[in-house]
């Protein structure tokens, strides 16, 4: 006897994904008629008929969206999920939110449950090391932020061009001598990509590099001050306003108010404590919405998986 064909199959045949083939079964307006007269078709030359308690069952849906975020205490990443949560609040939506503390066990672990939970779907804020391939279950319901991706939609950061902007805005007032503290390169995006940005501005505009990194932390950034200054440095970019914040505050000891700094973040607390700092708006809460943006499309229009995005970003001035 040949086997019975399934939701997956048809979906298969029809060339669209099986929450397609839901939605026609149960008679949502929102499928497009010409997706539909396709299902239709397949459904019909295969005579296939699902039962009632397998259609109830797929018409349900849990109504929560899991999001794991990397660190619940990152500035960036509340802001990002302020974004994102606002949007999935508004389209009727709730949130499983899980923190990974940058573990890829927790990660799993947070995955395992979300998926006994069956959430609708997945935003997960990338980290270096990461094994994204553990999001496959949720593919492609499923949205990565913070960081590039191949295999699923992504939401990434302009790490490349914020540091060219805020190195462009000190060159062009004359800084020729202009010193970087960032962080371990094992952190692709904060600690590599924005190092390499630097070095390669540098390089174009034929600049001696003076790189120093340091700890993610304020006192790190403090105490690494001193080492990365000598007799000739106008200014201080910093990968990250947290770094921005402690460097500020031991040329404020020094009285060095002749050397400029230079974040990335827009912190309210650099703008607040020393307002001649200039940082870079990188867009967190318009990125967190964009990824809820796109996971909701997902869910609603089983829309093909898209290369990633990347917010752009601006340098704010005093």
């Amino acid at each position: 006897m040949t086997k019975a064909l399934t939701i997956l199959d048809i979906a298969r045949l029809a060339g669209v994904g099986k929450s397609t083939v839901s939605r026609v079964l149960n008679d949502d307006p929102r499928v497009k008629d010409s997706t539909r007269e396709k299902i239709q078709a397949v459904i019909d030359q295969h005579g296939f008929m699902p039962s009632k308690s397998a259609r109830a069952m797929r018409a349900q849906r849990s109504g929560v969206v899991g999001v794991i975020v990397a660190k619940l205490s990152s500035n960036s990443e509340n802001t990002a999920l302020t974004g994102l949560l606002n949007t999935l609040y508004a389209k009727g939506y709730d949130a499983a939110i899980m923190e990974s503390q940058f573990s890829q066990q927790k990660a799993q672990a947070h995955l395992d449950v979300l998926k006994r939970r069956n959430v609708d779907g997945i935003i997960f804020f990338g980290f270096s090391g990461c094994d994204l391939n553990a999001l496959a279950p949720f593919a492609p319901n499923c949205v990565v932020l913070a960081v590039d991706s191949d295999q699923y939609i992504s939401v990434s950061y302009d790490n490349q061009g914020a540091v060219t902007q805020v190195m462009d805005h000190f060159y062009h007032q004359g800084c020729r001598h202009i010193a970087f503290l960032g962080i371990d390169e094992r952190d692709e995006t904060t600690g590599l990509a924005r190092s390499d940005a630097y070095q390669r501005f540098c390089q174009r505009h034929q600049l001696s590099p003076q790189l120093h990194r340091c700890e993610m932390r304020l006192h790190a950034a403090y105490d690494a001050t001193d080492a990365l200054m000598n007799s000739h440095t106008d200014a201080i970019v910093c990968a990250s306003d947290t770094l921005a914040l402690g460097v500020a505050k031991r040329l404020q000891t020094l009285n060095r108010e002749d050397i400029a700094i230079g974040g990335i973040g827009n912190h309210d607390m650099l703008r607040f404590m020393f307002p001649r700092a200039v940082s870079v708006e990188l867009g967190y809460h318009q990125a967190g919405q964009h990824a809820a943006d796109l996971l909701l499309k997902q869910l609603d229009d089983d829309a093909p998986v898209i290369s990633h995005w990347t917010q752009p970003c601006h340098l704010v001035t005093p």
